[in-house]
């Protein structure tokens, strides 16, 4: 076994040499449990605060893909509580039917294909379309299929490239990856794909993890702060801790799986939003509607239940401030105030 586990370690060795592997932040996992306990969690890594607020988004908002006439229209059929990145995009969030989807970095990602002149769709908004539009990650994925839009993607605060992909999950547990390589979607379906984090593409991390999933988790797990390793390290302990319909220990087992993956304050490699520190994380329970959030700057975990949420047509969008120091706790629902919508960042 020590013989075998030396010869992988050299021989990624010399691939990192001859074409290093970006270790691009943030991770996220699915929690399959008993009696359809779903939960989803992840980490939000990067390299400087990126002044994330809480939002609640009711039905019936008028949205727009971008700033051309070329674009795509729609009115969002559900309501949705969402992480905004810098306040210019949706990067996480959960709608009112259980469906999640989490914008992670991944440094391949090329979404752009010569003389295409489909409507264009700002990558700020992508994950909001899909939590305005679909139930379920069938729904999802059948429509993004169809690729009716193509996605434009200008650069984020400091020049800093928006390469993004996107993880959805939804209440039945089902997940589906999404990622543009080349120009080409590239999608990925089923219950089987419970984590994801960043470089390299998808198709290598499932390859990556195997091998540890022969070795065993109990035998050894990669340490380090690569996205490859918090891969392997997610995808052993999203299984291996108490598999509960208990929504407090269901939601604790994620939470700790979250913080095994998260990279301490203060470790960020200069010039690269890459080995990051963990800014904030969240954990969505979608059987019970239930989006959980803990900043790495605050003493404790705070959530919103969605019971309490008028996500009727006409109602109030609330902001819940996080950027100046605020401190919540136990059910945030009464510290939302109302708010205008934030303006998403567009290139065209």
């Amino acid at each position: 076994m020590k013989n075998i586990i030396l010869t992988f370690i050299f021989i990624l060795g010399i691939l990192f040499s001859i074409n290093p592997i970006q270790t691009n932040a943030c991770t996220r996992a699915v929690y399959l449990g008993p009696d359809s306990m779903v939960i989803t969690g992840r980490t939000m890594d990067w390299k400087e605060d990126i002044q994330s607020n809480l939002y609640i988004f009711p039905r019936g908002i008028e949205r727009v893909g971008a700033k051309t006439d070329n674009t795509i229209k729609w009115t969002s059929k559900y309501g949705s509580v969402i992480a905004t990145a810098y306040d210019i995009s949706t990067s996480d969030g959960m709608n009112e039917m259980g469906l999640v989807a989490n914008i992670l970095y991944l440094a391949e990602a090329n979404y752009t294909r010569a003389n295409d002149e489909k409507p264009v769709m700002g990558i700020s908004i992508w994950a909001q379309y899909v939590l305005d539009n679909f139930a379920t990650v069938d729904e999802a994925v059948k429509e993004l299929s169809k690729e009716t839009f193509r996605l434009d993607a200008p650069n984020l605060p400091n020049n800093v490239k928006s390469v993004l992909h996107l993880a959805i999950s939804d209440s039945t547990g089902n997940s589906a990856i999404l990622e543009y390589i080349d120009g080409n979607l590239v999608i990925h379906e089923g219950r089987e794909f419970q984590v994801m984090t960043n470089s390299p593409i998808f198709d290598q991390q499932i390859a990556l993890n195997k091998y540890w999933e022969e070795i065993g988790g109990l035998v050894m797990l990669p340490g380090t702060n690569r996205a490859s390793d918090r891969y392997a390290r997610a995808s052993f302990y999203i299984k291996a801790v108490e598999q509960s319909s208990d929504p407090r220990i269901a939601a604790a087992g994620v939470f700790s799986v979250m913080r095994n993956v998260s990279v301490p304050i203060g470790i960020t490699t200069p010039n690269q939003p890459n080995i990051s520190s963990t800014r904030w994380r969240s954990v969505s329970n979608q059987k019970d509607k239930v989006y959980f959030f803990e900043s790495t700057l605050s003493p404790s975990i705070f959530w919103v239940n969605f019971k309490d949420i008028n996500f009727k047509k006409g109602a109030s969008i609330k902001k819940l401030a996080l950027t100046s120091g605020e401190i919540y706790s136990e059910n945030a629902i009464k510290d939302f105030k109302n708010s205008k919508p934030f303006d998403y960042i567009f290139g065209i």
